[in-house]
């Protein structure tokens, strides 16, 4: 969350003449519904079981794209695993205190909604799926990644 996975992936796909996959905006698009709506009247568990589906559904349908996922997708269904077989994964590891300054005051994504201290919520959530990140055939840190950093590990 707040890592840049869109504003980065957005400007790879057009620097490689490929299209881009907002997983976030597809499973929106699938479900004819925000992804706060999904989890509040359904659930974080249809939300998740929806997630894998739509995923399933557009990593067959593009042979080659840029792909923005959500933080939570590669810890649920073996995703990073399917990820993995599929294609080039990246984890952009932005440190927590810089995540934390995007996120404070946003409104929009339902995790944090309510939270008081968005730093610790953070911190929690990363040490989680910091495992399944980890995971990712290439590791980018730092506060500020760049889309020639992203370029670089892929060439």
């Amino acid at each position: 969350m707040a890592s840049g996975k869109s504003t980065l992936g957005k400007a790879l796909a057009q620097r490689r003449a490929l299209p881009f996959v907002d997983l976030d905006i597809e499973i929106e698009k699938a479900a004819g519904a925000s992804i706060s709506e999904i989890i509040d009247s359904k659930g974080e568990l249809h939300f998740r079981k929806l997630e894998s589906t739509v995923l399933k559904e557009l990593l067959a349908q593009y042979v080659t794209a840029v792909f923005a996922i959500g933080g939570g997708t590669p810890i649920f269904y073996n995703h990073m695993d399917l990820l993995n077989e599929q294609g080039v994964t990246i984890f952009l590891d932005v440190p927590v205190g810089e995540l934390a300054k995007r996120l404070e005051g946003d409104i929009v994504r339902p995790l944090i909604q309510n939270k008081e201290d968005v730093a610790e919520f953070v911190a929690k959530h990363i040490f989680e799926r910091r495992p399944y990140y980890s995971q990712a055939k290439h590791r980018i840190a730092g506060p500020n990644i760049s889309i020639e950093e992203i370029a670089a590990v892929l060439n």
